[in-house]
């Protein structure tokens, strides 16, 4: 068994799943392992992603932890058994590594569901807008740094998964750099609104009772709802949350901020009368 140095996020929630599964059945790590009549340290391994596991094996498993949600064994199986080699990959060892993490993410999502407060989405962005938010990181990034996250930004703009952005006006209205860029890029969110697989809505300032002023995150449809996964921002990168009773609250926030929002056609007229004041 050859040990992985670096699982990916797919890799780790696979192995995070089968191990809530055993927990669930109430068996321990050997216990599992006799099962399969492997040793405990495999089931540590897999368990840890720090190891593969065959299609046999995931089965088995969730046949030995009655588990009995078909839908669900088997997206735990493609997980386990496909090979996507993703352009990501060409900026490991280049970025951070939560940045590949939601590359894949997005790469494997059934839709996509984003509430942006200060800034426009990522994957809305323009080139000069993404500029000017990665150039005032602190510490200061390099010209090779800072290149190469536009590079993968761009990358992961190529999406055409279904894909809705819940946008407050605050981001819209403010510069991140002058207001030739703010223009340029509410024109962009017009263009990119009128796309089938895009839908975007705004929070005017003068909505009464908006409670969600926090809410930033990106809530990513996974292949079955109990393989959800939220996205929030940290301060060292991203961190991602999977567990069930926190992807059903962020659920029931995404639908009351989305419920609170302007529809798609007025929002569009928001953000062209908006343009006009830059």
């Amino acid at each position: 068994m050859v040990k992985r140095r670096e699982p990916t996020a797919r890799q780790v929630r696979l192995a995070t799943e089968l191990r809530r599964l055993r927990e669930a059945a109430g068996l321990n790590s050997r216990q599992a392992a006799e099962l399969l009549g492997v040793a405990p340290a495999q089931i540590t391994h897999i368990e840890s992603a720090l190891a593969g596991v065959s299609e046999q094996r995931v089965r088995r498993l969730a046949s030995h932890y009655a588990c009995t949600d078909e839908k669900f064994i088997d997206a735990l199986v493609a997980m386990a058994t496909e090979r996507t080699n993703g352009w990501w990959e060409e900026y490991r060892g280049l970025l951070p590594t939560s940045f590949l993490d939601l590359s894949e993410l997005e790469h494997h999502a059934r839709f996509l569901r984003h509430v942006a407060i200060l800034y426009v989405p990522g994957l809305l962005q323009t080139e000069a807008y993404s500029r000017a938010v990665f150039s005032a990181r602190l510490p200061e990034l390099t010209a090779e740094e800072l290149e190469l996250r536009i590079q993968h930004r761009r990358a992961r703009q190529k999406f055409t998964t279904p894909y809705e952005a819940v946008v407050h006006e605050a981001a819209l209205r403010i510069r991140v750099s002058d207001r030739a860029t703010s223009r340029a890029q509410l024109a962009r969110l017009l263009e990119l609104s009128e796309a089938d697989h895009v839908t975007v809505r705004v929070i005017p300032f003068d909505l009464d009772g908006f409670s969600g002023a926090s809410s930033t995150m990106t809530y990513v449809g996974g292949p079955v709802p109990k393989l959800d996964t939220v996205v929030r921002d940290a301060l060292h990168g991203s961190a991602f949350i999977d567990s069930e009773a926190q992807l059903n609250t962020y659920r029931t926030s995404f639908l009351k901020v989305e419920s609170e929002s302007l529809d798609p056609e007025r929002s569009r007229d928001f953000i062209h009368s908006l343009s006009k004041e830059f």
